[in-house]
């Protein structure tokens, strides 16, 4: 039976993905909303960040099942 961060760490990896292949498809365009902090590109950053914490899950996830 595997532990539920497990599966957090797959729908963190999934969205961040999403989000990932989105933001870079608003950077290559150049087609996405002018905020204030816009030229930053939170989307990519945050993505990143799901993506990074996801794969932790998984690995510590992983450690438990083997435990």
């Amino acid at each position: 039976m595997k532990p539920i961060w497990y599966f957090v760490g797959l729908v963190l990896v999934a969205m961040g993905g999403l989000i990932m292949l989105s933001g870079i498809y608003y950077l290559a365009t150049g087609n996405y909303h002018q905020t204030v902090l816009a030229n930053l590109h939170p989307e990519i950053w945050w993505s990143g960040v799901m993506i990074i914490v996801g794969v932790v899950f998984l690995i510590l996830s992983r450690n438990m099942i083997v435990e």
